[in-house]
């Protein structure tokens, strides 16, 4: 007698802005349906749904999957949820860009059909851990950031001096509107925006991107990923922001200082045959020459 199959546990996140979400929760519950897996919605979806498990902190440590419905920055909040736990992220697009997700929306069910047959690979993503401490070595709560870590002004334009450290080194200071410090995963993001280097995800670094520096002498650094870096402000000023992958912030006051390390656990994305990140450069950022569009 054959072993009954095994149930697989989904858990669901999605952006209530996105017209079709509503649409695409219906599918996806179709689809649960007939292939006998179970699904947890985030609380903000069961309104979509009107019924279903919840996706509470104790559900995420049982799940097999997370899906994320929106965008880049849907898969950003989804994976921060569910990183420590080392479960495997899979993005289905909703918006217009979606670099980090794995399937346009209407390929969602064949997407799921390949992940539960196996036919997928784990791309393991390089994540920071963040906190401020202030002089005394008090120490704030941590934040996981896939993306960045930046600390930036708020209120007016003001450069801001800046010191930074890489472990016990001391790498300089200097005048700008802030600075980022980027995962590979991240170097397509702001840090590409504010001039730094694209960084292939396989590579493991922290990348140290100043915003909009007061000076010539002053270029994007790459650093060894078990560097702890510490960047301090020189200036007093009560408008600085901590922001992590542009959705959570913290405030900080004259005195506290940021320290990135990596985390203990990388990202963990799903990936299908033939998806690779040159793939996604070239397709999603135009990446390459001109006439290769044409």
């Amino acid at each position: 007698m054959s072993a009954p199959p095994v149930t697989r546990r989904v858990g669901v996140v999605g952006h209530s802005d996105y017209a079709l979400l509503k649409e695409t929760l219906a599918r996806l519950a179709s689809f649960a349906g007939r292939e006998g897996v179970s699904l947890f919605y985030e609380p903000p979806l069961r309104e979509h749904v009107g019924d279903g498990q919840e996706l509470t902190a104790d559900a995420c440590h049982g799940l097999d999957l997370l899906l994320t419905l929106g965008g880049d920055g849907t898969l950003l909040r989804g994976a921060r949820m569910v990183a420590r736990e080392g479960i495997p992220v899979l993005g289905v697009n909703l918006g217009h860009l979606g670099f980090l997700t794995s399937a346009p929306r209407d390929e969602m069910e064949a997407g799921l059909s390949r992940w539960l047959a196996g036919e997928f690979s784990i791309d393991e993503r390089l994540a920071l851990l963040v906190h401020t401490e202030t002089a005394d070595g008090e120490r704030g709560r941590d934040h996981l950031a896939l993306n960045d870590a930046v600390l930036h002004k708020g209120g007016a334009a003001r450069v801001i001096r800046l010191s930074m450290t890489a472990t016990r080194d001391v790498v300089g200071s200097y005048s700008a509107d802030g600075i980022i410090l980027a995962t590979p995963t991240g170097s397509t993001a702001y840090s590409l925006s504010a001039g730094g280097p694209i960084v292939s995800p396989t590579v493991d670094c922290i990348i140290a991107t100043p915003i909009c520096p007061h000076t010539l002498g002053v270029r994007p650094l790459i650093l060894p990923a078990d560097e702890t870096v510490t960047v301090e402000v020189l200036s007093p000023t009560q408008e600085l922001l901590l922001t992590i992958d542009g959705q959570e912030s913290e405030t900080l006051v004259p005195g506290q200082r940021v320290v990135v390390r990596r985390a203990p656990t990388p990202v963990r994305l799903v990936r299908f045959p033939g998806q690779t990140f040159f793939s996604t450069l070239r397709r999603k950022l135009k990446w390459g020459d001109l006439a290769e569009r044409e």
